[in-house]
Parts: structure tokens; C-alpha cells; sequence
């Protein structure tokens, strides 16, 4: 603690010195570098536990590892979630989007080095998901961490936990470009033109960190693609609509395989188990489904689609051209399963880079097949790297980061016409079956999904419990007329809950209905306060969200509403003080 405070104190010199902007943008470095570090980090976990498992060619003489790996990696993680953090990680972009809409964009200190030791675990095993969301996590709460440390507000908090995601994203992959429109599409609802600048710095200073320290290569080379030709259009447009076809499949599939493993909620390594013998069981049919995959995707961008075959018992077959299109497609189709077997049973991954296997391997599908038919002559590299964005547009629901991110990783822009059709597409497709992309559908539907109007993502900040007003003076259930009277007179309010000894709400009494009544004193000990009271026109639920209390108010017309907890009274929520914290919120997320 004292050397981090000793590396703390200039920062805080600068705090109070400099500008919030010229802070923010200081920031922004130091969020990117340390980002861009993790990402590194976990790139070289995974590299090294590769080796050292050495899974090549000793997998190809020992079937058996193909079980063993996944499933040991996946109970690994199991085990240290459970004895390091308490059983919660919170996995996927969806968890950060949680925290920016539930949390005031807070994020859990220990996601800044959980998630980069537990997906490089489940991916270095052979877990068949992607690295990209875990980094996007750690990039997150390291933004989110250093927003907290030197108590910027909500606003720009959330700003640097976007600037850890792009710094995330970029080193991941080498692009700077992709990273800042992820963080703009996925996680920043509302954005001005001054936050791009702090975004644009994180993104190039984490693809800094990854260029320089691991010295990677292009994953793809425009020397390998097809020249795009405008005759290829309607085969392009066909790509699309197939992509987005595949990418409600692949969101479907994931849901119904995920909502399999429901009954072992509370039984994580029965879960573990399940899953990972699942997972082993597919890789021994699919060797290329074994990690991440981007191995097999370079195979088909270079036209050695056969090689897949290697490993697998088709091989016995030879490499008969239908057999080898039969397979790629199949692997196409069982990703998602493999990938879900892995995140369901415990293992820590995103869907990112599974998604990109599936476009890479749907592209060249489709452009072998009409080469194979004879159909049109069509550049199968092309196709499988642009399959890619289709199908990566329509499941993250990010068609600008499709299409950056494909053109960044090949080296060129050569075929940024047809990526910009194949996601458009795609991504309308995908929009018509499924509003939500496959990690925001469960906020969607908890109704926690910020989105780009204003009121309602200030309305989904908002929570009840902090709005719940207290000072007014409850009326007991067997009361008279004598006893209500002294309420009313020690109270400041014209609305006065009945309640029984338990606490339970049994109606309400409104000022104005009693006010003639409470002058006749011969009926005070007459008249009781059930012959008074009335049924509330709603009530609201301690755990009810915003838009719900909304709603009951523009329904029944009233000012105040009861706020119980299951049958207990806690207290009265007002319109009047939902729009004050309305107006304090917009002005704290906007600026305005």
C-alpha cells in the first residue's frame, strides 16, 4: 500500500492542478498503457500454457487429451472462482453494462486481473471461447477503478471504463480503429465529440503496447485476398443474408443450450463436469473447435481448407472435396455449441472470436460451393475473411466494429465495399429476428439495458430504494377517528398510511376525503379508521424499475405511491422527487 501511494500522490497533484479535461486525457494514457498491458499479459498466459501442455502432435497420437485439457481447464476456473472471488465474476460485456446502468458504471476491483487469469486458463485448456470479452471486462474495471481512485463522477468514470474496453480491444487484435467504435457501439450510449479524443488515445496506446511487446503479425494479408469486382455484388448480398441467417442461429442456439445447463445452477462442478465432457467429446469429432480457433480461420483464408482434416477421424477418408466442404460446415454449425458448452459449464470466454470462426468458416463455404457448381468464378479469401464481419455484425450487433475491425486485421482496405454490404445485411437480418445481441438480451429483458435515448437511460440508473420517502406518519389499522386527527395534526403531509401491527399496508387515507368529517368531534371515538380508508390506486415494488413506476403513475394519475416489500409498507415514492433526480441525473451523465 505505501509504494502504490507513493505512485498515487502525483496523480493526485494533478487532480487538483490541472483541468477535469486535461486529467481526463492524462488518464486516458494511463488507462490505455495499463490495458494494453493486460491484454499481454493474457495473450502470454495463454501461449505459454499452451506449450507447456504441448497439445500439437501429441494430441493427434492421444485422443484422450481432447477431453482431459477442456475439461481439467474448466474446473480449474471453477475452483478458483469459488475460492478467490467468492463465486462471482460476472462474465461478458453484459456484466459491464450492468455496472454502467446499475453501478454508476462501478466495477469490481478484482475484474482488473480475475478475468485476464481465468480466460487465460479456460483458452490455454482449449476452451473453445474468444479472449476479446474478458479483456473488454479488464479493460473496464481498470478504467472504471482509476475513475473511482480519483473520484471523477459518473460521466467521466464512465468515459475511462470505455477507454479500458478500446485499449482492450485494440491490443487484442492490433486495431486501434475497431477498438474506439466498439466502445462507442457496444458500451457508450451518448457521446460527444470531446470524448472520442481520450478513446482514440487508449485505443492507440494499448495497440502500441501489443505491437511492440509481442511484435504480432497481420492475422490476414491483402496479398492473399481476391480483388473485388462489381460482379461479385449479388454473391456479397447473398453472404449477408446467410450471415444473418447463421447469426440468429448462433444466438438461438447459445440460449438453448446455456438454459440446458440451468439445473445446475447451484451445482457448480456437476456444471463443470457436464460441460467439459461435452466440450471434449465435440473437439475429439472437431479438433479445430480446440481454443480459439484463429489457427483454422488463417487455414481457410490461404485456401488449405484440407488441413483441418488432419487431426480429425475423417482423415481416414482422405481429402475428398465434398468431404472437406461437409466439414467445414459442420464446423461452421457446431461452434456455437462448443463455445457454449464452455462459458455454460464455468469457463470464462466470449463469444467475439467464435463468431468470427463461424463467419470465416461460413464465407468460404458459401464461395467454395458456388466455385465447386460452377456457379461464378469467386474469391474464396475474400468471402471468408468478409464472413467474418457478417456474422460477427449480427451477433455482437456492432456493424462498425465488424467492418473496422476486418480491415484492420487484414492490412488494407480493399474490400471495405463488400464488408460494408455483408454487414448491413447481416446486421438488418439479425435485427428483424432478434432486437438484442446474444450478451444484452438478459438485460433487455431484466429491462437494465442502457440505450441511446437520454430518458431512458437515465430512468434505468434511477433505483427505488433511493427514492423512497419516510416521513409519512402511518395510521394504525384499529385506530378512530380521535387517533387520526392527532396524527394529522403532527404530520406535514395530506396522505397517511394504515397499517396492523405486523406493518403490513392496509390502505390509505387522503386529507381531503376526511377533512369535513375531522371538525365532527361527537364521532371521534364513533367512527374508525377502516370506514375511512381506501385501497392505493397501485403499489410499487422495492425492486420494481423505473419505467415500471412510470408507467403505474401515467396509469393511475396519482402524485404519491406506496412502496412495499412484499406486504410491507416502506414508505411513499412521489413524482415530484422521481423528476428532481431526473433532472440531477441528466445533468451528471450529459454535461447539460
Amino acid at each position: 500500500m505505501p509504494q502504490f501511494r507513493k505512485y498515487k500522490i502525483p496523480l493526485l497533484w494533478l487532480r487538483r492542478h490541472t483541468s477535469t479535461r486535461n486529467f481526463i486525457l492524462i488518464s486516458s494514457v494511463l488507462v490505455g498503457l495499463t490495458a494494453g498491458l493486460a491484454a499481454v499479459v493474457l495473450k502470454t498466459l495463454v501461449h505459454y500454457i499452451q506449450q507447456l501442455l504441448a497439445y500439437g502432435n501429441r494430441l493427434l497420437e492421444e485422443p484422450v487429451w481432447l477431453v482431459v485439457f477442456p475439461l481439467v481447464g474448466i474446473l480449474l476456473v471453477v475452483f478458483l472462482v469459488r475460492v478467490m472471488f467468492n463465486g462471482q465474476l460476472g462474465r461478458g460485456t453484459a456484466s459491464i453494462l450492468h455496472s454502467i446502468s446499475q453501478k454508476s458504471s462501478m466495477v469490481e476491483a478484482h475484474k482488473m486481473y480475475s478475468h485476464v487469469l481465468t480466460s487465460g486458463i479456460t483458452a490455454g485448456f482449449g476452451g473453445s471461447a474468444g479472449l476479446e470479452s474478458p479483456i473488454v471486462v479488464t479493460g473496464s474495471a481498470i478504467g472504471s477503478n482509476f475513475g473511482r481512485e480519483y473520484h471523477l463522477n459518473y460521466r467521466d468514470r464512465t468515459l475511462l471504463l470505455a477507454c479500458g474496453a478500446a485499449a482492450g480491444i485494440a491490443a487484442v487484435f492490433n486495431a486501434p480503429i475497431a477498438g474506439v467504435l466498439f466502445a462507442i457501439e457496444v458500451l457508450l450510449t451518448d457521446i460527444s465529440i470531446s470524448a472520442f479524443i481520450p478513446l482514440i488515445i487508449s485505443a492507440v496506446v494499448g495497440a502500441l503496447c501489443s505491437r511492440i511487446i509481442l511484435r504480432e503479425e497481420l492475422l490476414f494479408f491483402a496479398d492473399q485476398l481476391g480483388v473485388f469486382a462489381a460482379s461479385h455484388v449479388p454473391f456479397y448480398i447473398l453472404l449477408g443474408i446467410l450471415t444473418g441467417l447463421m447469426s440468429v442461429y448462433y444466438s438461438r442456439a447459445a440460449w438453448r443450450i446455456e438454459a440446458l445447463f440451468e439445473p445446475f445452477q447451484d451445482q457448480p462442478y456437476r456444471r463443470a463436469l457436464v460441460g467439459g465432457v461435452l466440450l471434449g467429446l465435440l473437439i475429439m469429432l472437431f479438433p479445430p473447435l480446440f481454443g480459439e480457433g484463429y489457427g483454422a480461420v488463417k487455414l481457410l483464408e490461404s485456401g488449405k481448407p484440407e488441413a483441418l482434416l488432419q487431426d480429425s477421424w475423417l482423415s481416414f477418408f482422405g481429402t475428398n472435396e465434398w468431404l472437406v466442404l461437409g466439414f467445414v460446415g459442420m464446423l461452421a454449425l457446431v461452434k456455437v455449441a462448443a463455445t457454449t458448452f464452455t462459458i455454460a459449464g464455468g469457463g470464462n470466454g466470449g463469444n467475439f472470436a467464435p463468431s468470427m470462426f463461424v463467419g470465416a468458416h461460413v464465407g468460404f463455404f458459401f464461395s467454395r460451393l458456388a466455385n465447386m457448381l460452377q456457379i461464378h468464378k469467386l474469391p474464396e479469401g475474400s468471402f471468408t475473411v468478409v464472413g467474418m464481419a457478417g456474422i460477427l455484425s449480427g451477433v455482437m450487433h456492432a456493424p462498425l466494429t465488424a467492418v473496422f475491425l476486418i480491415a484492420e486485421i487484414s492490412g488494407g482496405y480493399t474490400l471495405m465495399i463488400p464488408l460494408m454490404i455483408v454487414s448491413a445485411t447481416a446486421f438488418a437480418m439479425v435485427k428483424y429476428f432478434e432486437p438484442f445481441s446474444l450478451d444484452t438480451k438478459k438485460l433487455a429483458q431484466k429491462g437494465e439495458l442502457l440505450t441511446a435515448n437520454k430518458d431512458r437511460t437515465v430512468l434505468r440508473i434511477m433505483q427505488i430504494r433511493h427514492l423512497v420517502e419516510t416521513d409519512f406518519q402511518p395510521v394504525r389499522y384499529s385506530a378512530t377517528l380521535r387517533e387520526l386527527v392527532e396524527v394529522i395534526a403532527h404530520s406535514r403531509r395530506n396522505l397517511y398510511p394504515v397499517v396492523d401491527e405486523q406493518q403490513k399496508l392496509r390502505g390509505i387515507i387522503l386529507l381531503e376525503d376526511v377533512r369535513e368529517i375531522m371538525f365532527k368531534q361527537e364521532k371521534y371515538d364513533k367512527v374508525l379508521v377502516t370506514e375511512l380508508m381506501s385501497a392505493p390506486p397501485a403499489v410499487v415494488r422495492h425492486n420494481d424499475t423505473m419505467a415500471e413506476v412510470m408507467k403505474k403513475f401515467d396509469e393511475t394519475g396519482a402524485w404519491n405511491l406506496p412502496v412495499l416489500q412484499g406486504e410491507l409498507y416502506l414508505g411513499f415514492v412521489s413524482k415530484s422527487s422521481i423528476f428532481t433526480k431526473y433532472r440531477k441525473l441528466l445533468i451528471k451523465t450529459t454535461g447539460n
